[in-house]
C-alpha cells in the first residue's frame, strides 16, 4: 500500500496541470471587472476583460502547499486512508459534474474560447440568478443596458435634425464625413464607405412647377400659389396637362371604381386625392399590361400581394391626366394640446412604384457604369404634384356634381365635399433628372465563430426637410448602438456572428442606397446576411407599437418584447402593454413589410428576413412626416416630452435583438412559422377547388408541397433537439439551413432582372401567391363561364398552369432545402 501511495504522489507531481477556470466574486476596488488566473497555462495567453463583478481563479494543485513538520505522526493514518479518500473524491467529483451538466446544459458560460454564451432557445427566459458567479443572459443584458444608458440620444436627434442632408447636397457630404469619423473612433474592426452614382429627380429653380385655372375657352388664367416650390414628387412624369378636376378620396382602386359608379368618369381629368392609406406611387400608377410583365427591369411590378388591394388599379389605369395630392386635416389627430400640420404645408413623396435607382433597374449603380437605357416600369407616365390643404380647400369649393359619400368627407369645408367635375386646371411639372453620388457608411464588429454571417442593422441618413422623425431618430439610435456595442467589446464581449452597422443614403427617393447595395452584392448577401433590422420611422408616437416583419422573426420579437419596459406604462413591459389591449399580441403588433421600407428589399429581393419597428400615435398618422415641419420641436411636442424614453425603448429592443441574433449558438429564427403562413394562404385557395375541378384542374400539388415543408421543419427541429450541443460542425450546418429559409421562398424560376421581388408571399409578379389568387378570382367573373375560355381579360388555363408550377416548385424547393442533404429528400407526392 505504501508503494502504491508513493507512486500516486509521484504521478501527481509529474503530471501536467490542466488550466481550469472557475468564477469568484471580486469585492472592493476591483468590483465590476473579471480577472482570470490560469495555473500552468500557456505563456502569453490572452486575458479577457469581462463585465461581471467576478474573479477567475484556478484551483490550487495537489501538493502545492508547503509541508509542515508536525504532520509526520499522521502520515501512517493518511496512507491507510488514501485509497478511500481518492475513491470518495472521485465519486463526489463525478456526481457533481453530472448534476452541474444537467442543471446548466445550454447555459454553461465557460465553454470554448468565450465566456459569453447566450441560450439558443427561442423561448428562453433570462436567468436572473448569478449569485454563484456564473455569467448568464441577464449579465450580458445588464452590460448592454448599462452602456446604452450612458449615451445622449436626445441631443443627437436634435443636432441631426438641424443639419441639411438632402441626398447629393454639400450638407450631406459633411454629415457623411462626420458619421464616418464617429464610427472610426469606436472599437470596430472595419469602417468603410460605398459610393453609388444614381439618377435622382429635383425641382428646377429656373422653371418651377405651376398650377393655373383654365377658362371655358381654354385660356390659361390665374395661377394658384404653390406655397413652397421645393415640395415636389420625385420621379413624376415631366410635362403639362389640362383637365377638369375630380375628387377621388385616397385614389385607391375601390375609390376610383366607386367614383365611376356614381357617374363621374376620371378619364381625361385631374384627380384630387388625399395623403395616406396607400403610397404616392400607388395613387396614380397603372396596372402593368401582360407584355410589361416580360420586360427587363420591372422593379415596379404591381401584381397583387398581401400588401396591396387585389387587381391594383389607379388614376393612370383609369385614364386620368394627372394627380394633385393634399394632406386632409381630418386624417390627423385633432387633439388640441398636440401640434397639427400647417394648412399651408404640402407633403413630399416620390412616385416610383419600386425601390432603388429606377434608371438602372436590377443593376447596381457603381462608378457611373453605363447600362442600356432601360427604365423601371414603375415610373409613372402622368404628372403628379403635392399641394397644401389651403389650395385643396379652394379647389373643393369649386367642385359640383354628386355629394361625396360620408366616409369621403373631410374637415376643410362647412358644406359637404362634392365629387365634381369642377373647373379646368393646367398642371406643369418641370422636375429634372441629375446623376448624383450617394454614400452608404459601414461599420463592422467581426464575429468570433461565424464571421462570414452578418447581422445587419441600418438607418436612413438623408432627409428632404428637417426629417426629425424620418431619419434623425434612426440615425441617432444607430450611432448609440455602435457606441454601446463598442463599449461591450472593450469589456470582453465578442459576438458569435458579425455585426454590420449601416447608415443609408438616398432613402427619401425610394430606399435607393440600400437597394443599390443589395443589387451590387446580390451574389454574396443571400449567403451571408442573417437578418436585417431597420431603424427608419421608429418613433412616430408612443401609444401603439408595430413590427413590420418576416414570419421567421415573430417568436423572437415576442421574446424580446418581454424584456423591454414600456416607455409610457410604468411597471409594464412592451409585451404586457400590447396584450392589455389585445390578447392576440401578434394580431396587434405584426404587420407585413411595405414596399416603402428599406427592409422590404432585403426580404422580397434578396431573401433575408427583416424587421422595421414603429411606435405610432394611437393609430393616427404622424402629421409632419415628409414635410418641412418634421422638426425636433414638433416631434417632442407630439410625444409630450417622452421622446427620450421612446427612443431609448427602441434602442433597447433593437440592441437585445442584435445580441440574440449575433450571439445565440443556434439562430433564434422560427423556421416552422412559414408552415402556418402557407396553411393560411391555402385556405384562400380552397374556395376555388370546385371551379378548378370542373375544368379538370387541381391544387393538390400545392397541398403536398406544403405538407413536405411542415414535415421538413419538424424533422430539422427533432435533429437539433437530439444533436450534441457542442458539436460546432453540426451547429454551423443547422445555422446555414435556418438562415436561408427566407431565401428558399424566392422563386428560382424567374429572373431577378425581370422580376426582382421574387418572394412568393411578399414579392411582385406572376410567380406570387397573390397573383395566383387574382387569376383564380377571374373564374367567378369570366363572362363566358365555359371551360377552356382564353379571353385576355378572363381566366386562362395555360397561365394558371404556369403560375401553379412556379408556386408549387418554389414551395417544394423550400421543403427540400430545409430537409438538408439530397439523400434526405423524399419527393413522393
Amino acid at each position: 500500500m505504501e508503494r502504491l501511495w508513493g507512486l500516486f504522489q509521484r504521478a501527481q507531481q509529474l503530471s501536467p496541470r490542466s488550466s481550469q477556470t472557475v468564477y469568484q466574486r471580486v469585492e472592493g476596488p476591483r468590483k465590476g471587472h473579471l480577472e482570470e488566473e490560469e495555473e500552468d497555462g500557456e505563456e502569453g495567453a490572452e486575458t479577457l476583460a469581462h463585465f461581471c463583478p467576478m474573479e477567475l481563479r484556478g484551483p490550487e494543485p495537489l501538493g502545492s502547499r508547503p509541508r509542515q513538520p508536525n504532520l509526520i505522526p499522521w502520515a501512517a493514518a493518511g496512507r491507510r486512508a488514501a485509497p478511500y479518500l481518492v475513491l470518495t473524491a472521485l465519486l463526489i467529483f463525478t456526481g457533481a459534474f453530472l448534476l452541474g451538466y444537467v442543471a446548466f446544459r445550454g447555459s454553461c458560460q465557460a465553454c470554448g474560447d468565450s465566456v459569453l454564451v447566450v441560450s439558443e432557445d427561442v423561448n428562453y427566459e433570462p436567468d436572473l440568478d448569478f449569485h454563484q458567479g456564473r455569467l448568464y443572459w441577464s449579465d450580458l443584458q445588464a452590460m448592454f443596458l448599462q452602456f446604452l444608458g450612458e449615451g445622449r440620444l436626445e441631443d443627437t436627434i436634435r443636432q441631426t435634425s438641424l443639419r441639411e442632408r438632402v441626398a447629393g447636397s454639400a450638407g450631406m457630404a459633411a454629415l457623411t464625413q462626420d458619421i464616418r469619423a464617429a464610427l472610426s473612433r469606436q472599437k470596430l474592426d472595419h469602417v468603410w464607405t460605398d459610393t453609388h452614382y444614381v439618377g435622382l429627380q429635383f425641382p428646377d429653380p429656373a422653371h418651377p412647377n405651376t398650377l393655373h385655372w383654365v377658362d371655358e375657352a381654354g385660356k390659361v388664367g390665374e395661377q394658384l400659389p404653390l406655397e413652397d416650390p421645393d415640395v415636389y414628387c420625385p420621379y413624376s412624369a415631366i410635362g403639362n396637362v389640362t383637365g377638369e378636376l375630380v375628387y377621388a378620396h385616397y385614389g385607391r382602386p375601390e375609390d376610383l371604381q366607386d367614383l365611376r359608379a356614381r357617374g363621374v368618369d376620371p378619364v381625361g381629368r385631374l384627380l384630387l386625392v388625399r395623403v395616406g392609406v396607400i403610397s404616392f406611387a400607388q395613387k396614380h400608377f397603372r396596372r402593368p399590361r401582360q407584355e410589361d410583365r416580360l420586360r427587363p427591369g420591372i422593379q415596379g411590378n404591381t401584381e397583387s400581394s398581401s400588401h396591396l388591394p387585389p387587381q391594383v388599379t389607379n388614376a393612370q389605369d383609369f385614364g386620368a391626366q394627372g394627380v394633385l395630392i393634399y394632406p386632409e386635416p381630418a386624417d390627423f389627430s385633432q387633439d388640441p394640446p398636440k401640434p397639427s400640420l400647417s394648412s399651408q404645408q404640402a407633403v413630399y413623396g416620390h412616385v416610383h412604384l419600386g425601390t432603388g435607382d429606377p434608371y438602372t433597374p436590377g443593376f447596381p449603380s457603381f462608378n457611373q457604369t453605363q447600362f442600356p437605357p432601360v427604365a423601371s416600369s414603375g415610373l409613372p407616365s402622368i404628372p403628379a404634384q403635392p399641394i397644401s390643404a389651403d389650395i385643396a380647400s379652394r379647389l373643393l369649393r369649386k367642385l359640383k356634381g354628386p355629394v361625396a359619400p360620408q366616409e369621403w368627407q373631410g374637415s376643410l369645408l362647412g358644406s359637404p365635399y362634392h365629387l365634381g367635375p369642377g373647373p379646368r386646371l393646367r398642371l406643369v411639372v418641370n422636375n429634372h433628372r441629375t446623376s448624383t453620388p450617394i454614400n452608404n457608411i459601414f461599420g463592422c464588429i467581426e464575429g468570433r465563430s461565424e464571421p462570414d454571417h452578418y447581422v445587419v442593422i441600418g438607418a436612413q441618413r438623408d432627409a428632404w426637410g428637417p426629417g426629425a422623425a424620418k431619419s434623425a431618430v434612426g440615425t441617432a439610435i444607430l450611432l448609440e448602438l455602435v457606441r454601446t456595442f463598442s463599449s461591450m467589446v472593450s469589456n470582453g464581449f465578442r459576438p458569435r456572428r458579425s455585426l454590420l452597422f449601416i447608415s443609408w443614403d438616398g432613402g427619401d427617393f425610394g430606399s435607393v442606397g440600400s437597394t443599390e447595395w443589395l443589387e451590387g452584392y446580390l451574389s454574396v448577401l443571400h449567403l451571408k446576411a442573417v437578418v436585417y433590422v431597420s431603424l427608419d420611422n421608429a418613433v412616430l408616437g408612443d401609444d401603439k407599437f408595430h413590427a413590420k416583419t418576416s414570419p421567421l422573426l415573430t417568436s423572437l420579437i415576442e421574446s424580446v418584447l418581454k424584456q423591454v419596459d414600456s416607455p409610457n406604462h410604468s411597471g409594464q413591459t412592451l409585451y404586457e402593454q400590447v396584450v392589455f389591449t389585445n390578447p392576440s399580441w401578434d394580431a396587434e403588433v405584426i404587420r407585413p413589410l411595405p414596399m416603402d421600407s428599406s427592409a422590404y428589399s432585403f426580404t422580397a429581393f434578396v431573401g433575408v428576413p427583416a424587421v422595421e419597428f414603429s411606435f405610432m400615435e394611437d393609430d393616427q398618422a404622424y402629421p409632419f412626416l415628409h414635410t418641412k415641419e418634421d422638426t425636433y420641436e414638433n416631434l417632442h411636442k407630439v410625444l409630450q416630452g417622452r421622446l427620450p424614453a421612446v427612443a431609448q425603448a427602441v434602442a433597447q429592443l433593437a440592441g437585445q435583438l442584435l445580441i440574440r441574433l449575433s450571439h445565440d449558438r443556434l439562430l433564434p429564427l422560427d423556421f416552422g412559422r412559414y408552415g402556418d403562413v402557407v396553411l393560411r394562404h391555402i385556405g384562400n385557395l380552397n374556395e376555388f377547388s370546385g371551379d378548378l375541378k370542373a375544368r379538370g384542374l387541381t391544387l393538390q400539388w400545392v397541398y403536398s408541397a406544403r405538407g413536405d415543408y411542415i414535415r421538413a421543419a419538424e424533422k430539422l427541429r427533432q435533429e437539433i433537439y437530439s444533436s450534441e450541443e457542442r458539436d460546432e460542425r453540426l451547429t454551423r450546418m443547422y445555422n446555414v439551413r435556418i438562415m436561408r429559409v427566407e431565401f428558399y421562398f424566392l422563386s428560382q424560376y424567374v429572373s431577378p432582372a425581370d422580376s426582382p421581388f421574387r418572394h412568393i408571399f411578399m414579392g411582385r409578379g406572376d410567380h406570387t401567391l397573390g397573383a395566383l389568387l387574382d387569376h383564380l378570382r377571374l373564374l367567378r367573373s369570366n363572362s363566358s363561364g365555359t371551360p377552356g375560355a382564353t379571353s385576355s381579360t378572363g381566366f386562362q388555363e395555360s397561365r394558371f398552369r404556369r403560375q401553379l408550377a412556379l408556386l408549387t416548385w418554389t414551395l417544394q424547393g423550400a421543403a427540400n432545402a430545409l430537409s438538408g442533404d439530397v439523400w434526405n429528400i423524399d419527393n413522393n407526392f
